[in-house]
């Protein structure tokens, strides 16, 4: 075997081969009650993911196991590995603070904070030591055009973010999210409170995003998990019962349940 086939690939390609996110035997518990069990799942880089179905069945525990948000409720056990970048973010030297901006989330509600709208942009740059206001100007833009808000808003800096109609609202959120420059981002029922024309608006950003960022997505949606997913899971009480490329999991799931939910025989 000649040398230059037996010789590791550089760090770089090995971090493009390995998957964004990956959960090995996953189990999580509050208190007794089992939430997720045995989850095994492997999340591609910069590709859009999607977790579906029916109310219960655990796919927001499964997204906010992937930043630790979980361990924010009382009670939660985790049995199993969870790896980002391959590293089990479940050691007991795990920098939180790190993950949560390396993985950062966008909730079913727009949250921005009660400031104005160029302050919610630069909230995590200045955190995070961006200290002069014209590195805070240029985070700021750049971040807005990235969501599509910049032309809309240049003008309106000042105004108070809570102001703005609710797909705005969850455009600036993504802002805020983007400022701090994660590489994944986990959106819970974005587009829930949403009506159908702001829906298409965010669904056409989330396929500019995915050029540069991994996004796992949960919807009860299943006309918007095949639209804008690549890759479809599907849970049910707790059990990732099958995971696969989206176009596969509806149109010949391997799985007879996968087959009763989206022919909407429950849920």
């Amino acid at each position: 075997m000649s040398q230059a086939a037996s010789a590791d690939p550089p760090a770089a390609d090995v971090r493009v081969q390995t998957p964004a996110i990956e959960a090995r035997s996953l189990s999580l518990f509050y208190g007794s009650f089992r939430a997720l069990k045995d989850v095994d799942v492997a999340v591609p880089r910069r590709e859009i993911t999607a977790l579906i179905g029916p109310s219960g069945c655990g796919k927001s525990t499964l997204l906010r196991v992937f930043n630790r948000m979980n361990d924010l409720v009382r009670g939660v056990r985790i049995e199993g590995s969870v790896l980002v970048d391959g590293r089990d973010i479940y050691r007991p030297d795990a920098d939180l603070i790190a993950l949560r901006k390396r993985v950062g989330m966008v909730f079913q509600r727009p949250n921005p904070f009660p400031i104005s709208v160029f302050q919610n942009v630069a909230y995590g740059p200045a955190i995070h030591g961006m200290a002069s206001n014209a590195e805070l100007e240029e985070a700021v833009e750049r971040n807005l055009r990235a969501t599509g808000l910049w032309d809309d808003l240049k003008d309106r800096l000042r105004v108070p973010a809570l102001s703005l109609p609710p797909e705005q609202q969850q455009r600036l959120c993504l802002s805020r999210l983007l400022a701090v420059e994660p590489d994944v981002l986990l959106m819970d029922e974005p587009c829930s409170t949403l009506d159908p024309i702001a829906t298409a608006r965010i669904e056409e950003l989330l396929f500019e995003l995915k050029k540069n960022y991994t996004i796992v997505i949960v919807t009860h949606n299943m006309q918007q998990a095949a639209r804008v997913s690549s890759r479809a899971g599907f849970m049910l009480l707790g059990d990732l019962v099958e995971f696969g490329a989206t176009e596969g999991l509806f149109t010949n799931p391997r799985d007879q349940r996968t087959q009763d939910y989206i022919t909407g025989r429950f849920g």
